[in-house]
């Protein structure tokens, strides 16, 4: 069954072919690690694992590759404003590195919480500064570079159709409020490397051919992308805010220093959303991970919601929502708990969940197909094709969680199983409601009774 994904730079859906038969080469655009990845940016790197899972569950062998912005990330995304790692840095009055390396395990904690598979490769700005210098002076030496007071910059006028990603208007932007703009030669030009100011202030700067200084953000991504996967390969993945400003300059960079086409497939979610904005602190309604996890809400809870919008509509998040998620998460885990094994393969189930993934990665529709199957009464083959199903969705459908039983827990389930024998219904009843005061409940199956955290 072909797979198909809607292309940011064509505007439609496509049949997914590779370079390489059978091989995939992604690149997803990473966290800056100066501060926790909250559920907002999460919602994103949910997107990129089920492409992933669904690139493998066709058999593709798939090389991830996904940078680590580590410096020269500043505080707007238009070449202006302070470094984030360093202004973090200052502030927690701790070293650069010592800030990168705290928040990339946190994130690195949370994808496993959330099953997200790690990329195979992770790299890192700071260890590939020689890298990004070379890609410059490739650059310099083919004529699309200029030299500012602040500055390297490439010259966008110089590169055709630098707005065919984005679809930009170039005459009718405006320059905003940028950094000493008058040297700029045209307002959508952008920094190849920023010189330090007071050059041994910053923590993180290095000598190059132009000065002592740093990487813009987005020279970054086109070297490590291309030193892993080559100078042309097939997907790269963000959020739809990287269509407007990062993505265009990368293309621009890399296939002027190239000559050749930079992506095949470019893919973009949309943002996760709070009472129907964009979620940002000055907002509110920012969750991270671990904040989730203390209102009682596993982080698969928060993956099931997810996968409910499909990743090119955006979602509107609250708690709410996510309770709403929880209890269908539970529900559904419980109705697979009692399912026998017929060790068979639902063909017909199987082959609409296909269709459905490989339809642009129709997740709410392919979950859909999972209910109507663990609904289906007259269904064989449920567990196996459920088992199959979730080499995509990621949701450990079939794993059994354990449950910790203390002892005053345990007295009372003794106590609740004699009453029930000694067929005392209103004092099985009394000590049922013990139990769910402390915050379990008890299913009676055929196979005995099944505790279960409320």
């Amino acid at each position: 069954m072909s797979l198909k994904l809607y292309n940011t730079l064509s505007r439609k859906k496509e049949s997914f072919k590779p370079i390489k038969k059978g091989v995939v080469g992604i690149y997803g655009c990473g966290p800056t690690v100066y501060s926790h990845q909250h559920i907002g940016n999460l919602f994103r790197y949910v997107f990129e694992d089920y492409l992933i899972r669904i690139l493998k569950y066709n058999n593709y062998k798939v090389k991830h590759v996904m940078n680590v912005t580590d410096v020269g990330h500043l505080t707007s995304d238009a070449d202006v404003g302070e470094d984030k790692m360093e202004k973090a840095a200052r502030k927690e009055g701790k070293k650069a590195k010592e800030i990168a390396d705290y928040y990339l395990k946190l994130f690195r904690d949370d994808l496993k919480k959330l099953n997200i598979q790690e990329p195979n490769i992770w790299c890192k700005a700071t260890e590939h500064i020689k890298e990004q210098i070379e890609l410059i002076k490739r650059l310099e030496k083919k004529g699309y570079t200029y030299k500012t007071s602040d500055g390297i910059y490439f010259d966008t006028s110089k590169f055709k159709d630098y707005e065919k990603l984005a679809k930009l208007n170039i005459k009718g932007l405006q320059a905003g409020k940028r950094v000493k703009v008058k040297e700029k030669k045209n307002k959508t030009d952008f920094a190849l490397w920023k010189f330090s100011e007071k050059p041994g202030v910053r923590q993180q700067e290095w000598n190059s051919p132009w000065g002592i200084g740093f990487p813009g953000w987005h020279i970054e991504c086109s070297a490590m992308s291309m030193k892993y996967l080559g100078e042309t390969f097939d997907i790269h993945t963000g959020g739809e805010d990287h269509i407007s400003v990062h993505h265009p300059n990368e293309i621009a960079q890399s296939e002027a220093a190239t000559g050749k086409k930079f992506v095949n497939y470019w893919l973009h979610s949309r943002w996760l959303l709070f009472k129907g904005e964009k979620m940002s602190k000055s907002r509110g309604g920012i969750y991270i991970l671990s904040e989730l996890e203390k209102k009682e809400f596993n982080p698969l809870e928060y993956r099931y919601l997810c996968l409910t919008t499909h990743y090119r509509k955006q979602l509107n998040f609250s708690l709410d929502t996510l309770k709403k998620a929880q209890i269908a998460y539970k529900r559904l885990k419980n109705i697979i708990s009692e399912i026998s094994n017929d060790k068979k393969i639902n063909e017909k189930y199987l082959k609409a969940f296909d269709s459905a993934i490989n339809d642009d990665l129709n997740m709410p529709v392919a979950l859909q197909i999972l209910w109507k199957l663990v609904r289906d009464e007259k269904a064989k083959g449920k567990i196996n094709t459920i088992k199959k199903m979730d080499e995509v969705f990621g949701l450990d459908l079939l794993k059994k969680e354990k449950i910790e039983i203390s002892k005053e827990l345990g007295k009372l389930i003794r106590e609740r199983e004699t009453a029930r024998k000694n067929k005392d219904w209103d004092e099985a009843d009394k000590i049922r409601e013990k139990i769910n005061k402390l915050g379990y409940s008890l299913k009676d199956t055929k196979a005995g009774t099944r505790v279960e955290k409320l």
